[in-house]
């Protein structure tokens, strides 16, 4: 018998959004892991709110929907809104019933912004990689670090000379134009800068982002950007490693490319107790000389150069993810602290997908 079509569905729903998420669904087991780390934050997150006054969104649900934006590379906030609405599975994720309105995209931004100004992400981070399930999964000794252009949400016409000439075309046709970031800049996002990843490719309006991995299972444990220039990487390793290695309380081990091969970084490293297992750099350069490596064989034989060499291929898949999935490749945000924030989250993202799978390994 032909079953009866309804075109208006019933009014009342007895179904709640948990029964209808499938039991072996992959962001059940995420959701556990945010809803404790979100726990654990409870009283840094109270301190960025006033005691009393107009409720703002709560500050889970709002990390919630960040990280949904992430998982799935939704391309705005006002989408992220719109599929919130009608999604029942970002709704169970995020905690709002069916009967829950969803907020305003504008209100949703400058929420936002209170917990990058409250530095939480970052809070976030160091919370998930102390959780019980996650600490064992990290090694405290061996770390792998590259970095990764970030194209800015700005345009080639946008970057301008900074005295102001040249507006006749309002910057349309920048042909045979010597340009450079000690004398042009973006109109649209300042703190972007010009580069090219190597030669012979296009030189874009970017960020740079750095990423340090652990060696174990290649999960992201710090990260941080910088204006984008050719020494940005080997500066920011540096930061980022001192604090490694402050955590640690011994001396670490590091597994880079041959862009962070020179004399001053491989120095500083050893001066800050950081084994460098650095790519060795024999290149030839521009005018037919062979570069010298400042990483000889007194590094190069023993077997843990070759492993760390052997792990740091793993950064990039934390750059592919963010990229092909998340938010990274081209940010929608503009300043360099919210870029950070943004590739900050990418991270986070990275490891409570990959989280999961390993503990149940």
């Amino acid at each position: 018998m032909r079953g009866a079509f309804a075109d208006q569905g019933g009014l009342f729903s007895y179904i709640s959004p948990e029964a209808r998420v499938p039991r072996s669904h992959p962001l059940r087991k995420i959701r556990a892991l945010v809803r404790d780390v979100l726990g654990e934050l409870n009283r840094s997150l109270g301190k960025l709110y006033a005691s009393e006054g107009r409720p703002s969104i709560p500050p889970e649900q709002l990390l919630s929907a960040l990280l949904l934006q992430v998982f799935y590379g939704i391309r705005s906030e006002r989408q992220l809104m719109e599929q919130l609405d009608y999604n029942l599975l970002y709704r169970w994720f995020v905690g709002l019933s069916p009967d829950d309105p969803v907020w305003d995209p504008t209100t949703f931004t400058k929420n936002r912004e209170r917990l990058q100004n409250g530095d939480v992400f970052a809070k976030f981070m160091s919370k998930l990689l102390t959780h019980p399930d996650v600490k064992p999964l990290l090694s405290d000794e061996h770390f792998s670090v590259d970095g990764t252009l970030i194209e800015a949400w700005a345009s080639q016409k946008s970057f301008r000379p900074k005295d102001g000439s040249g507006d006749d075309d309002d910057g349309a046709n920048f042909h045979g134009q010597k340009r450079k970031n000690d004398t042009h800049a973006s109109t649209s996002d300042p703190d972007s800068r010009l580069y090219r990843k190597a030669a012979g490719r296009e030189a874009k309006l970017c960020y740079m982002g750095h990423a340090t991995m652990e060696n174990r299972h290649g999960l992201a444990v710090a990260g941080m950007v910088t204006h984008a220039n050719g020494t940005a990487e080997r500066r920011a390793s540096e930061v980022m490693l001192k604090a490694r290695r402050k955590a640690a309380g011994r001396r670490i081990t590091v597994g880079e490319d041959k862009a962070y091969d020179t004399a001053d970084h491989v120095a500083n490293l050893r001066a800050i107790d950081v084994t460098p297992h650095v790519t060795q750099n024999q290149g030839v350069t521009k005018t037919g000389k062979t570069r010298h490596s400042a990483i000889d064989e007194r590094t190069t034989r023993y077997p843990g150069y070759g492993m760390s060499q052997s792990r740091r291929a793993m950064t990039e898949c934390i750059f592919g993810w963010g990229k092909q999935h998340g938010t990274m490749r081209k940010t929608k945000h503009r300043g360099i602290t919210r870029v950070a924030a943004d590739f900050l989250l990418n991270l986070i993202a990275y490891n409570l997908i990959r989280i999961p799978k390993l503990v149940a390994a």
